[in-house]
């Protein structure tokens, strides 16, 4: 388009473009099409789609968005242009696990490892580095669980496609809150532990040995009275 063609006063070419008005009746039919192969297409793509996704299946949704727009807005483009991309899409899929399927290390490339991030209500820093986590979205994760303390798990781990699978510490043992400190009024589910005292970084217990005493396992001079949940 000139730039001499464009005018903000051109309500028709703003609400229609360069198609007529009668396209918007195509546009709906198309979209119809477009929408119910879509639907089969992820169908048979299979169950993974619909739940939390891999890389390689993100990538297939951020493709699938950008396949059925042309096919659906675009009068210059055919319906069966996107049909036979769409038809591509899902060949590669599930091309690609059945591959992964047959090889292990293709299958880690593509979703990654499970890493275990607390173990023994202690935080593995290296390994929620390599997670790419925080300590807040892991506090959140345990809290979104009625977890309330670090000294409440045994073990906690990233699965490979991002969600975490927790396993309780039963009788629990004293540890990091992981409530809000500002909040008082939620405080009174845990008592402190005399004289024992859990760094803020990692999590460890220890005894309270002075103020010169820093974390064994992370060197952590930042540490809080250890809680157990009652």
């Amino acid at each position: 388009m000139k730039k001499e063609d464009i005018h903000l006063w051109d309500v028709k070419r703003i609400l229609f473009g360069e198609a007529p008005a009668e396209f918007m009746v195509e546009v709906f039919f198309r979209t119809l099409f477009i929408y119910i192969v879509l639907m089969v297409t992820v169908r048979m793509m299979g169950k993974r789609l619909s739940g939390q996704l891999t890389i390689s299946e993100m990538a297939v949704m951020v493709t699938l968005g950008a396949i059925v727009s042309p096919a659906m807005q675009t009068p210059n483009n055919g319906l069966l242009q996107g049909v036979l991309i769409l038809a591509c899409a899902l060949v590669f899929q599930r091309g690609l696990n059945y591959l992964e399927f047959k090889n292990r290390k293709l299958e880690r490339l593509d979703h990654g490892e499970l890493r275990m991030v607390v173990k023994d209500g202690e935080i593995l820093l290296n390994e929620i580095n390599r997670s790419k986590l925080s300590r807040q979205q892991l506090f959140a994760a345990l809290r979104s669980r009625s977890i309330y303390n670090l000294g409440q798990v045994e073990r906690m781990y990233v699965e490979s496609f991002g969600l975490f699978s927790v396993y309780k510490l039963e009788p629990p043992v004293a540890g990091l809150s992981l409530l809000p400190p500002g909040d008082d009024e939620v405080q009174e589910i845990q008592v402190p532990v005399h004289n024992r005292v859990v760094c803020t970084s990692c999590g460890h217990v220890r005894d309270d040995a002075g103020d010169a005493d820093s974390c064994p396992l992370c060197t952590s001079d930042n540490r809080v009275p250890a809680m157990i949940y009652s």
